[in-house]
């Protein structure tokens, strides 16, 4: 069996965060470990409080992890200080990690602002670099880029930017774009288009959690970049077109749909 590891926040409603990494690692039948970055004490309707665990925590657990069961992919979500970024990187340089989806965390889908001001620029220089893609929402890739995007060509424009800058693959997400539900993926040897339909539904809590934790899943098993991006957007419309309504939210997915 293929093993996976999500570095990345606890979210108390289990919608987002290592909850929904877990549930969606499973469901892809790899084994599931992770490395708590924080705790959160959210819910659908907004997140109320954030206790960072410490650096020296952190690198307990990876090197826990490290030095008895090696993943065969990563996933990063949620990492909040600057200290911590330092720590997950130089960890993941010292064992020589592979197959790194960076989900670059920094607002939940409830507004609830997940990463300190001056942290963003540390994860750029540190664990951006280390990335086989990158998986940035509108907001985020924004941030990084400091470009506006308002369109799909707005969308590959600003890809296009990114992974010239960086070196990197990036997936740009356009779920919060008005009529779309298209992402634009570029790496040195693919760039296009990933479609799937809109789904009127509110209920996308942990959406980005889900889509890049079934991209290492798949990085895990052995298939392409592109593939695995492909393979992870055809399960996140499923788990959103199931349409579970948990909550008085934006409520969570459900990630148990069969692939």
């Amino acid at each position: 069996m293929k093993k996976v590891l999500t570095i990345a926040g606890s979210d108390s409603s289990g919608g987002a965060g290592i909850q929904a990494d877990i549930k969606t690692m499973v469901n892809h039948n790899v084994y599931a470990m992770s490395v708590i970055t924080a705790l959160t004490a959210q819910n659908t309707q907004g997140v109320y409080d954030i206790l960072n665990i410490n650096k020296d925590m952190i690198k307990a657990q990876i090197d826990a992890i490290f030095t008895d069961i090696i993943p065969d992919a990563i996933k990063i979500g949620m990492v909040s200080n600057s200290d911590s970024i330092i720590t997950i990187s130089e960890c993941l340089k010292l064992y020589n990690a592979q197959n790194i989806v960076l989900d670059p965390v920094m607002v939940a889908t409830s507004n609830g602002k997940l990463i300190e001001e001056e942290a963003i620029s540390t994860l750029i220089n540190h664990l951006i670099p280390l990335s086989k893609v990158v998986t940035p929402n509108l907001f985020e890739a924004s941030v990084l880029s400091k470009m506006e995007i308002k369109s799909k060509s707005d969308m590959e424009k600003v890809g296009t930017f990114l992974h010239e800058k960086y070196n990197v693959a990036f997936l740009i997400k356009g779920g919060h774009l008005e009529r779309s539900a298209a992402d634009f993926l570029i790496s040195d040897n693919f760039k296009g288009w990933f479609e799937s339909p809109l789904i009127d539904n509110k209920n996308t809590h942990g959406t980005g959690c889900t889509l890049s934790s079934a991209i290492a899943s798949n990085l895990a098993k052995g298939e392409s970049l592109e593939k695995s991006v492909s393979n992870a957007k055809k399960y996140l419309t499923k788990a959103i077109e199931y349409n579970l309504n948990i909550g008085k939210g934006r409520g969570p997915l459900y990630h148990n749909v069969s692939l």
